[in-house]
């Protein structure tokens, strides 16, 4: 299948009624369609995803779609987006401590390549707390440079142990026995798929 084939494919998942937070439907994705405008389809359709529960075959084929055009950014985002529907969605808002105040020195890498460790409320049977892993994406941005604040997006590595989160919950960011930073906890949704 061609990049117009998965863009198409991915079109026809979306809902009659669903537009985009600008307002584009479906249908004005299937005029830049026509006109060979694949990359603002493959903007548009991206954008719908926060509209309805996609599917995780949406995010597939657009995924693809992304690889073929050679936009890898946009093919991770994809990728991630479609984990959601299988994990849940957890956002934050995550505030960085300052570079003299954490072993980062440099700005954290945005499109869900650091994973770090997080203290959640999980504890051990010692009352110690229990780290947990998830991946972190930043939203709207590349990168988040220490001291920095962001809405995040995680992914964790075990999603049952995250389920007790709810918005306005607190947690704290480690890369090592320090913590780097804290977050507020803004949506927790179920996984969709």
């Amino acid at each position: 299948m061609d990049v117009v084939g998965m863009l198409e494919a991915a079109s026809l998942l979306v809902p009659e009624g669903v537009a985009a937070e600008n307002g584009v439907t479906v249908s004005e994705v299937w005029e830049y369609l026509a006109h060979d405008e694949w990359e603002i389809a493959l903007d548009l359709l991206e954008e719908f995803g926060d509209g309805w529960s996609a599917p995780p075959g949406f995010w597939e084929e657009l995924e693809r779609a992304a690889g073929m055009l050679g936009f890898e950014r946009s093919r991770e985002w994809c990728r991630w987006r479609g984990a959601e529907t299988r994990l849940g969605v957890i956002r934050a808002d995550l505030v960085l401590r300052p570079a003299g105040g954490t072993f980062r020195r440099t700005p954290v890498p945005g499109a869900g390549v650091l994973r770090p460790m997080w203290d959640i409320g999980n504890r051990r049977d010692d009352g110690a707390p229990e780290l947990d892993i998830a991946r972190l994406w930043v939203e709207f941005a590349g990168d988040l440079a220490p001291g920095a604040r962001a809405p995040v997006r995680l992914l964790p590595l075990t999603a049952e142990r995250w389920r007790h989160l709810a918005p306005g919950d607190r947690i704290t960011l480690y890369e090592t026995a320090v913590a780097g930073g804290t977050a507020e906890i803004l949506e927790v949704r179920p996984p969709s798929a």
